[in-house]
């Protein structure tokens, strides 16, 4: 799974997911691209799990980018604990995902390659998506 090998903090706060991105929201890399259309928290897993869809629909053909990277930590506190004595401890990592967002790119591979690839990639993730091509 993706998580950064350090951090400044360890906790942070949940933060609000208003807004569009104003970054990585347009196809840099590759010939297509993934594109969110509602905002998320998207884990290290689901990305994962999107990344792999992706590279066996091409059959690990063309080049593919990750342009979504987990680097916020959500903390969850132990079952049956009663309230307070602080935060929990970090369980997992996730991506803030604003809608525009850029999640998966890639290229060496046909339109119709691509366009089956990321279908089956935004049904392992939980936000709705759209195809985007290089200059639309």
């Amino acid at each position: 799974m993706l998580s950064p090998k350090r951090t400044k903090y360890r906790k942070t706060h949940k933060g609000r997911r208003k807004g569009f991105a104003s970054r990585s929201n347009f196809v840099a890399f590759g010939d297509f691209g993934l594109q969110a259309t509602e905002d998320c928290a998207l884990t290290s897993r689901q990305i994962e799990a999107g990344r792999i869809a992706i590279s066996r629909s091409v059959k690990r053909g063309g080049k593919l980018w990750v342009r979504a990277f987990p680097h916020k930590p959500v903390t969850k506190k132990p079952a049956e604990v009663r309230m307070g004595s602080g935060k929990g401890n970090p369980e997992f990592w996730v991506a803030v995902v604003r809608p525009g967002q850029v999640i998966f790119e890639i290229n060496g591979v046909t339109r119709e390659q691509a366009e089956e690839a990321f279908r089956l990639a935004s049904h392992k993730l939980p936000l709705k998506t759209r195809f985007l091509a290089r200059g639309e």
